[in-house]
């Protein structure tokens, strides 16, 4: 093994509620999304091997989709958590083979990820034990109430003017408020992390809620190094956003835009 060495997981055990069935087989440039996933990092010199997660509960059909593709990128399969995605990395962690020095977290639901942020990861890795790409907050963001609002039942003048059907399409929450995106990014993937500190960072009790890896480094006080991202770095997570996918790996890799 070299002095930089990469194990990719790639979790792929989600049941894709928010997008409405099963995400990784949909077809993105004539391939499987979680083959254009995979393939990404199998032209990558530094990556030693490459994990995927597959569902716990649908390993023999996950097989029978993806098994022999898989197999001819010499991709091992394992199994998958069954709520959360931490629990899925921390079941592949489990499985990283001895010698490498790092382990790259990449979304298997970010198919058009370029192979210029790649490198930009992987050479901050080399210098910095965590490391992160993040997508700079262009929109302006408001925190809001949790409960839902109406018009207010004595409100005379919106009652006359929506009726009762009108004040359920009213119905919205209230701004508490206005948060500055002054140095807020959207974080991506791949996370690049040491080896020893990841597994340190999984080690931790009460992991419940973890939406990301880098979350877990940050509680241990360990610095987090965020690098830029890619508007193209999208993850599919609606039916909306499959539509982009397909958009940008209809385009030359010259075209499509790393940021607006």
């Amino acid at each position: 093994m070299s002095d930089f060495s990469v194990c990719v997981i790639i979790p792929a055990a989600g049941r894709g509620e928010r997008f409405g069935g099963e995400k990784v087989s949909q077809e993105i440039g004539g391939r499987p999304m979680l083959l254009r996933t995979v393939e990404i990092f199998t032209r990558r010199p530094e990556v030693a091997s490459v994990i995927v997660a597959a569902p716990p509960d649908g390993i023999d059909a996950f097989m029978s989709r993806f098994g022999a593709q898989l197999g001819f990128h010499g991709v091992k399969v394992v199994p998958g958590g069954r709520a959360e995605r931490w629990e899925t990395v921390s079941l592949a962690l489990a499985h990283v083979p001895d010698g490498v020095t790092h382990v790259a977290v990449h979304d298997a639901a970010r198919p058009c990820t370029s192979d210029e942020l790649v490198s930009r990861v992987f050479d901050a890795a080399r210098v910095a034990p965590a490391v992160i790409p993040g997508d700079p907050v262009r929109a302006t963001l408001k925190r809001v109430s949790a409960e839902l609002v109406a018009a207010a039942a004595d409100d005379a003048i919106a009652d006359a003017i929506l009726g009762d059907a009108g004040r359920e399409a009213a119905q919205g929450r209230l701004v508490e408020a206005t948060i500055p995106r002054d140095r807020v990014v959207a974080v991506q993937t791949p996370q690049v992390f040491e080896i020893g500190l990841l597994r340190r960072a999984y080690a931790q009790p009460d992991l419940a809620g973890v939406t990301d890896d880098a979350m877990l480094v940050e509680r241990l006080g360990e610095p987090v190094l965020v690098v830029d991202g890619e508007v193209r770095n999208i993850k599919v997570t609606t039916r909306e956003d499959l539509l982009v996918a397909r958009a940008f790996a209809s385009m030359p890799a010259s075209a499509a835009p790393r940021q607006w």
